[in-house]
């Protein structure tokens, strides 16, 4: 997020907001994993937290739910989803399926300027690797889901962009829920292997390194361990 937006969710004290700004918001908040998964939604708490009525805050997170990100609960209301090991393992099952792919589109059509634009991301991705405290590992988490929406993007297939959004974000909630170390965090060297090779258009070493690059991921994932957090804590820096 801006600097703006960042004071905002930092005050709490927002503008009136639309339901889509809502969605991205809180979709934000759970790929940057400052919202874990189990974390109750309530319309009511949404509607205060976004200065909005909760027929919109209700149109938010139903949007949410359709993305796998929050679950709707009959009496019971809204929760950030809260995915089991089976679907763990399902989610990063997808993702080896789907990613391989995602690079062969993108190394027919990647050209000079997003190679550039990708090296860019990477040195973001390094520069931050540095920085200490929960606004440097926020930005982290998002350089590094940045990295696989940029590779959606120059494949130029809009449906698959929109299921790599998905997956990435849905990860981070799995990585929240389940993750050991820094190795939850896509590795930098690893990013910057699959560039090369994309570079050089070896396309079938980019493809087994983001494949090793997945398993990598989530041979960090302990699937027992479970954690849980406060929705207004998530908007506080």
């Amino acid at each position: 997020m801006n600097s703006s937006a960042d004071a905002l969710l930092a005050s709490g004290d927002f503008p009136e907001s639309s339901s889509q700004q809502i969605r991205d918001a809180i979709r934000e908040a759970i790929v940057e994993r400052r919202l874990a998964p189990g974390t109750k939604l309530s319309e009511n708490d949404v509607g205060t937290l976004f200065n909005v009525s909760r027929t919109l805050a209700r149109a938010a997170l139903q949007a949410l739910s359709y993305e796998g990100l929050v679950s709707v609960e009959k009496n019971r209301g809204a929760f950030v989803a809260y995915p089991s090991p089976e679907e763990a393992s399902q989610i990063f099952a997808a993702r080896r399926l789907v990613e391989p792919g995602i690079l062969k589109s993108a190394s027919e059509r990647i050209r000079p300027v997003q190679l550039k634009q990708l090296r860019q991301l990477l040195a973001e991705e390094g520069r931050l690797m540095g920085e200490r405290g929960q606004p440097a590992r926020r930005a982290k988490i998002k350089a590094s889901g940045d990295f696989h929406l940029m590779l959606a993007s120059i494949s130029g297939n809009l449906i698959m962009r929109r299921f790599m959004e998905e997956l990435v974000a849905r990860s981070s909630l799995v990585i929240a829920l389940y993750g050991q170390s820094s190795a939850s965090s896509c590795g930098h060297v690893e990013h910057a292997d699959i560039i090369a090779a994309l570079e050089r258009q070896d396309i079938e070493t980019a493809c087994d390194l983001m494949l090793h690059h997945i398993e990598h991921i989530e041979a960090d994932l302990d699937l027992r361990e479970r954690k849980s957090f406060d929705l207004r804590e998530a908007f506080q820096r």
